[in-house]
């Protein structure tokens, strides 16, 4: 559909396409028992609103989906599977969905609404992460996406957009992330012919390469963009980044990644043979698993000398020669009496 042409089937003070880049015009409006508020992210398929629940009154993150999508028989059935399948996981850090359905012609998903901000707007603020910092975004990432496949749930889209990041609960845990977008895979558009041969939905810059190939996927194609999100919050860009998007897909399928140690001067050259697992053009060459990925990466950033450890400790180099200690200094000698 052209983006300034109108469907006749909707009705007249509905945008022919939500996602399109303007105001879709719906702030205000009830839609399934939701009250849109305000208007928190856009997509090439769907619009994302803050909305209130009207039944439960509490704040919901509403994804109305394009209308075009609701025609195509295929697409209605796979996301009312799928809707029901991420919604059956019980994860901390997963987004519940609170309820999917359809109205009026448009697909609706509605999520828990996380207040916070997502990774790209921390890495945007803070610039590259501290090793421990990136190390506890990964492991909740990689537990959600394990999680996932377990249900056999692939999610082909892991990028810093669709992780948020909220207010953890004590200082050891400093922030708690949840992995979203799981309510719409990717695999439902590919099966609708909203996609064609050889076109993949993703993001450039974390796609895996046989994804660009368009050949079959499981859980690996989530460790490959895992690690390309983790490398950008360790040194602030994605291992593949380029001038053009051809490069990028170039690079995806045929460059190898370039060593963490180079990148960021300091950090253990360990950790550049577990990106290069990672990060591998070969599915089957790659951690089984994501938390076996993050598991040998934080082991590698702690290695002594590297100048951090994954839980925030600091690790240095020179340390005491063995021997006795040092006796105490003057104003703790009340305190520590020679035996």
């Amino acid at each position: 559909m052209a983006g300034g042409e109108r469907d006749p089937d909707l009705p007249a003070d509905r945008p022919a396409s939500l996602p399109a880049g303007r105001p879709s015009g719906l702030i205000g409006k009830e839609i399934a028992g939701y009250l849109l508020e305000s208007e928190i992210g856009r997509g090439g398929m769907a619009v994302v609103y803050r909305a209130r629940d009207l039944r439960l009154d509490r704040t919901v993150a509403l994804k109305l989906l394009a209308p075009e999508l609701a025609r195509n028989d295929t697409f209605r059935k796979r996301f009312a599977h799928e809707s029901r399948v991420a919604a059956s996981i019980d994860h901390p850090h997963i987004v519940p969905v609170f309820d999917a359905g359809e109205t009026e012609g448009i697909l609706y998903i509605a999520m828990r609404y996380v207040a916070g901000q997502d990774l790209v707007a921390l890495l945007s603020r803070e610039g590259p992460l501290p090793p421990a910092t990136a190390g506890r975004i990964a492991a909740q990432v990689a537990s959600a996406l394990d999680a996932a496949h377990a249900h056999d749930l692939v999610h082909r889209d892991v990028k810093p957009g669709n992780i948020l990041v909220a207010e953890g609960t004590d200082r050891d845990h400093p922030e708690h992330v949840y992995l979203t977008d799981f309510g719409l895979t990717k695999k439902s558009l590919s099966l609708t012919g909203f996609t064609t041969v050889g076109e993949f939905v993703g993001t450039l810059d974390y796609v895996a390469p046989e994804q660009i190939s368009g050949k079959p996927v499981d859980g690996r194609c989530d460790v490959y963009s895992l690690a390309c999100v983790v490398f950008e919050t360790l040194v602030g860009a994605p291992p593949f980044h380029r001038e053009t998007d051809w490069a990028v897909l170039w690079a995806q399928q045929y460059d190898p990644p370039p060593p963490l140690s180079e990148v960021r001067p300091g950090l253990p050259e360990a950790a550049d043979a577990v990106f290069a697992r990672a990060l591998s053009k070969s599915p089957e060459e790659r951690y089984g698993t994501c938390l076996e990925f993050v598991a040998a990466l934080r082991s590698a950033l702690a290695e002594p000398g590297t100048g951090t450890g994954t839980g925030g400790e600091v690790l240095t180099t020179g340390t005491r020669p063995p021997g006795p200690p040092p006796a105490p200094p003057a104003w703790a000698r009340p305190v520590f009496r020679e035996l």
